[in-house]
């Protein structure tokens, strides 16, 4: 594949997946500036072995790589330091009205909760519902980025949504 028809290629099957990219080694690696580093690395690896990805949906290969590389990483760093606070105007969009200060406390109050409960999740249930719930990445596209058989990816996601839903009841019962 020439240089030319290999960027186009990687422009239009891969380059698409980036915000998705970046929110997964966000989530992965608890800390923007090194999920920026990260997603810049594995799209230099994707882009290097581009000639080796034979399909037409780049989704599932990019993200694989993402995760792979977030792994790597985090073999490489030692943790102390690396966490910081999740900004949600940053990396959500906003609601498409805008709700009064009682209700957008609320609001902000609960979403916080659910970031915290989802961030509060062992690594392979957040990864899962991140790519599922987040992503909307089908059962075996998230097997594919995984490198988990189907049947770990279901049972992933049943029990990563389990303890969402305890965390969320025990909230309720302290209200």
């Amino acid at each position: 594949m020439t240089g030319d028809v290999k960027r186009r290629r990687f422009e239009r099957l891969i380059l698409p997946h980036l915000d998705a990219a970046y929110d997964l080694a966000r989530w992965l690696m608890r800390d923007g500036a090194a999920a920026q580093e990260v997603v810049q690395e594995a799209y230099l690896r994707a882009f290097r072995y581009f000639d080796s990805f034979h399909g037409d949906e780049g989704r599932a290969w990019v993200l694989a790589i993402v995760r792979n590389t977030c792994f790597s990483a985090l073999d490489r760093e030692p943790p102390a330091g690396r966490f910081e606070e999740f900004d949600e105007s940053l990396h959500c969009d906003g609601p498409e009205w805008v709700p009064g200060p009682e209700s957008a406390a609320m609001t902000h109050e609960t979403q916080t909760f659910v970031r915290d409960a989802v961030a509060a999740l062992p690594e392979e249930f957040r990864e899962t519902i991140v790519l599922r719930e987040l992503h909307g990445l089908s059962y075996r596209e998230i097997a594919a980025v995984t490198d988990a058989p189907i049947g770990t990816v279901m049972s992933r996601l049943a029990r990563g949504r389990g303890m969402l839903a305890k965390a969320l009841a025990s909230r309720a019962k302290k209200e």
